[in-house]
């Protein structure tokens, strides 16, 4: 990984908080990203657990929202928040939009141009992000989990459903399930992938879930009182998918909860032990 950069480190819960930017190649640019080690990172390599973002959000929202870091310390588990897209593109529509373009990379490898220049999200988090971070932190690839929230959690399903050898576990909170049948979807895959909706279903959970499965349990925990459970989100059409596919599913309801980072924080901690167990760590 060249030109990385520290940005900043605190301690926190005996370990370390830091923020970094790099090089990316995929993305053709400086992207930024977070990492928590805990106290056991400083005498062996420990299993790490990628967390992905939503809409709007960089690598600061789960990191400071999301309450994470004190049961990670205790379990011994490497936190890792990427940001949701690349920054400062110069793509004329890149930013102005909160449900396109620069904070709303959806995590595909965008084929259309000029977005394809460097929306590139997938290859990002899926190979050249775990490259550097192996490179530079104490980690132990073999256990590796992703996780997300809303699109980021559309990102950890698609991403595990893709390469389901690369990680142990999958969780997700609120994640939009099928964006190729909600205003979400339609409104970025085309303008990421073109016009042919046999392009989006590579990015698609319903879709991928139909032709591979994932070795374990997935995770999703959904609030009921969240303002895009029906328009956007849609859980019941994974659900279905699941079981049509035997895929294991656990999906989660919980009455009066919405869709910000109180409802993760209220919830994290089971989202880190289902992690946590598969990891061997618990």
């Amino acid at each position: 990984m060249s030109m990385f950069e520290t940005i900043s480190e605190q301690q926190l819960h005996g370990g370390i908080q830091g923020f970094y930017r790099h090089h990316s190649d995929a993305c053709d640019g400086p992207m930024r990203f977070a990492v928590y080690q805990p106290p056991q990172a400083a005498q062996r390599a420990c299993p790490v657990l990628y967390f992905l973002a939503g809409l709007t959000c960089t690598e600061e929202t789960a990191t400071i929202k999301a309450g994470a870091q004190r049961l990670a310390a205790e379990l011994g588990l490497v936190l890792v928040m990427p940001d949701t897209s690349p920054r400062h593109t110069g793509i004329d529509g890149a930013t102005g939009d909160w449900e396109f373009g620069e904070g709303a990379g959806f995590y595909v490898d965008a084929s259309a141009a000029p977005w394809s220049m460097h929306f590139r999200m997938r290859s990002y988090v899926a190979d050249e992000l775990p490259a550097s971070i192996a490179a530079h932190f104490p980690v132990d690839v073999e256990r590796s989990g992703i996780s997300g929230h809303s699109m980021g959690g559309h990102g950890a399903l698609t991403i595990a459903l893709a390469h389901p050898a690369r990680y142990r576990s999958v969780s997700a909170f609120a994640p939009i399930v099928a964006p190729s049948q909600v205003p979400w979807g339609r409104k970025a895959l085309p303008r990421y992938l073109g016009a042919d909706p046999k392009a989006w279903a590579d990015y698609d959970a319903c879709e991928l879930v139909r032709r591979q499965t994932f070795p374990g349990v997935i995770l999703i925990d959904q609030g009921e009182a969240d303002q895009f459970l029906e328009a956007q989100l849609k859980p019941e059409l994974f659900d279905q998918a699941c079981a049509e596919s035997g895929q294991a599913l656990l999906l989660r309801r919980h009455p009066g909860y919405d869709h910000s980072y109180w409802f993760i924080a209220s919830f994290i901690d089971d989202h880190l032990r289902h992690h946590a167990e598969a990891l061997d760590l618990m």
